[in-house]
């Protein structure tokens, strides 16, 4: 591919919502270049849930079947690289790749998910997406009434532990050092059988990311078949900020309900957008991404 080609659009991220936009606009007959470096968020994650028709099917099969499908449409390209910079031009916007090749396009997607900030613990990272979970609508009914611990603290955990408690009620809080919630939150967890650790984990100790138990620093051990750590997160890519899109008060790029950011012609949709984190939101979104850039593309060229 040449460097400087000019497309209609350019997504940028090449996961379940960057692929579902790019089946939009291909339909629509739209050239779009779709930049992926394959490095999906839920790249450890073995089995995906919740997904209408694919409820238990791996998260690879069901981005390779993605992008075979989507390949099938002519006036779709796949560039396989990191999106490195953007800029804003007069005709549009320019984006360029590790390679250092540039392409331009009208309008912009960025589908490029979120990067989870996890707790320095050892064991834990390889651990993610498979026992150490962030979302119990994804994965809590595989470890439905299974002793089950979050790791967390203060007003945040304690909202996380009473959801928590509608899929196990061996439920542990572990804080990893002094507790901050308030007495009437101890209290309320109490009534329910929660119990609350403040010991200093040190290691996740699992068998190929499968938790078998927890080491705290004191020498003690509590055996669980899943974490849950409601992590904090970035933006996987800095490219929109610097482009202007503003970002919520969770951290989220800003998106109207047609998935337009703040700055005219760069939309964003999945993951870097909201704390609904699925692959059946992703897809939805960017779909619905495609259809609004396609639609505004046509009206402009009438």
């Amino acid at each position: 591919m040449k460097s400087n080609t000019k497309f209609d659009v350019i997504i940028v991220g090449g996961s379940y919502s960057g692929l579902a936009a790019g089946m939009a606009l291909g339909r629509a007959l739209i050239n779009v270049l779709i930049i992926d470096d394959g490095k999906p968020c839920n790249i450890q994650t073995p089995i995906s849930h919740n997904f209408l028709t694919n409820d238990g099917t791996p998260p690879t099969e069901i981005a390779a079947l993605a992008k075979e499908q989507v390949g099938k449409y002519a006036t779709v390209a796949f560039c396989n690289s990191l999106a490195t910079s953007g800029f804003i031009t007069k005709d549009g916007f320019e984006i360029s790749i590790a390679t250092g090749e540039t392409f331009s396009a009208s309008k912009l997607l960025f589908a490029t998910g979120i990067r989870d900030l996890l707790p320095d613990i050892k064991g834990l990272a390889a651990c993610w997406g498979i026992s150490v979970l962030h979302c119990p609508y994804c994965h809590g009914y595989e470890v439905r009434h299974e002793k089950t611990g979050i790791l967390g603290n203060g007003n945040e955990a304690f909202e996380f532990a009473k959801l928590i408690y509608n899929w196990t009620d061996d439920l542990t809080l572990f804080t990893n050092g002094a507790s901050h919630l308030s007495t009437e939150q101890t209290a309320c967890l109490g009534k329910h059988n929660i119990q609350i650790v403040e010991m200093e984990m040190v290691r996740v100790v699992h068998a190929q990311g499968n938790l078998q138990y927890l080491l705290f620093k004191d020498g003690s051990e509590f055996a669980m078949k899943a974490l849950y750590s409601p992590a904090p997160f970035q933006q996987n890519c800095s490219i929109p900020q610097y482009l202007g899109c503003a970002l919520n008060d969770e951290g989220y790029i800003e998106i109207d309900s047609f998935q337009r950011t703040s700055v005219p012609g760069v939309f964003a949709s999945g993951d870097n957008t909201t704390r609904m984190r699925t692959v059946a939101n992703a897809v939805s979104s960017g779909t619905s991404a495609g259809i609004v850039i396609s639609k505004e593309l046509i009206l402009e060229a009438f």
